[in-house]
């Protein structure tokens, strides 16, 4: 147990089963786990003394060993389309973006795993600022308490999260020490009671990370495909080299077949020249084949200094058409928040200046071998 107030626990990042043993080395019943779990998480409350269920002996212990410590807002922007988009100052000094999306039956937030992201996905903003940590359980379960607690602002009128998106700065799937308690959260009903088809994990293809997963609580899972073929998937995902598009549909074929009757969602950046012709569309279409799934078309959102423009809109319907006619559901994502680059690919923490993120995408390009 820590014992100054420099090693305090963060408890808003401990799930059901750590909360049960850190009270347990208090000499206290697991109830008392379930009574800081509703504290916290529904109730928004961070101050022991105000926990009036909790003895006041109990109290006092828990204020010299723990905290309960939520990010705080280093700016808000809110969109024209109603997005909003939180800059969240996390330990150490560093930022990560949180966005909400309003719809009319729904209301999505994606959220960050990442300080950074180490993938380098060629057309993605958030891979121009390298990668700087992992985050921790209670910095990803954070965001979350802390966009809950923002919404009941009466400025930005009646919302709620209804839906919990990983698809914000970083592969959640190379930090799942950190996803998997913040998961049993967001699942937990004593927290944030979501279902199981409201809380997305979104991959860029760390095939371990899905067969890991397919095992736990069922979730919906997102698969970034941007290629239907290996040489365009390695120059724009260079995961690509060590999980090719065979062992990446296997895996998949593996995670759908222990979740019966459970489809994964393809992911599919639209970038106009690249990857978004009729011949790509019939190579997905082959690829996916009798594989449960549905399939994301995503108008590629620029950012300063990318070689790439998006597609068409009569580009992207050709290739619906396509798809949709071998049987694949085939959506096309709304661009939300680009007015505040809180779109699909352009999360970058705003901490840099225009130039040195132009300076940093020709660093990536020239990594990965892409014309400028």
């Amino acid at each position: 147990m820590p014992t100054s107030a420099d090693l305090k626990t963060n408890l808003i990042g401990l799930d059901r089963p750590s909360l049960e043993r850190f009270f347990a080395d208090f000499g206290e019943k697991p109830f008392r786990a379930r009574q800081l779990l509703q504290w916290i998480h529904q109730r928004g409350v961070t101050d022991f003394a105000l926990m009036t269920d909790l003895s006041r002996a109990l109290r006092d212990r828990l204020s010299a060993v723990a905290e309960i410590c939520p990010p705080r807002a280093i700016r808000e922007q809110v969109s024209s389309d109603g997005t909003v988009k939180w800059l969240l100052s996390e330990s150490g000094g560093s930022a990560v973006e949180t966005v909400f999306i309003p719809e009319a039956d729904r209301g999505t937030l994606c959220i960050s795993s990442q300080v950074g992201c180490m993938l380098n996905c060629t057309f993605c903003s958030t891979a121009t600022q390298g990668f700087k940590r992992n985050l921790s359980a209670a910095e990803i379960i954070g965001q979350v308490w802390f966009a809950v607690n923002a919404l009941a602002d009466p400025r930005l009128g009646e919302r709620r999260v209804t839906n919990v998106v990983f698809m914000g700065m970083g592969e959640p799937l190379l930090n799942l020490g950190a996803v998997r308690p913040a998961l049993s959260l967001l699942r937990d009903d004593l927290a944030y009671g979501l279902a199981s088809r409201r809380v997305t994990i979104s991959t860029a293809g760390v095939v371990p990370g899905i067969d890991d997963l397919a095992q736990g609580d069922e979730f919906a899972l997102a698969v970034s495909l941007h290629a239907p073929d290996d040489e365009l998937r390695t120059r724009l995902v260079p995961l690509n080299r060590k999980y090719p598009l065979a062992e990446l549909m296997a895996a998949c074929q593996r995670f759908v077949r222990v979740h019966h009757r459970r489809s994964i969602t393809f992911e599919y950046t639209m970038m106009a020249g690249v990857n978004d012709s009729r011949r790509e569309a019939r190579g997905l279409v082959r690829l996916l084949n009798g594989l449960p799934c549905k399939l994301n078309l995503i108008p590629f959102n620029p950012f300063p200094g990318t070689p790439f423009l998006p597609s068409s809109p009569d580009a992207i319907y050709e290739f619906q058409k396509v798809t949709r006619a071998a049987g694949i559901v085939t959506t096309v994502r709304k661009t939300r928040g680009d007015d505040i680059d809180a779109a699909c690919g352009q999360l970058v923490g705003k901490l840099l200046a225009p130039s040195e993120r132009r300076r940093l995408v020709q660093e990536q390009l020239a990594r990965q071998a892409l014309p400028a």
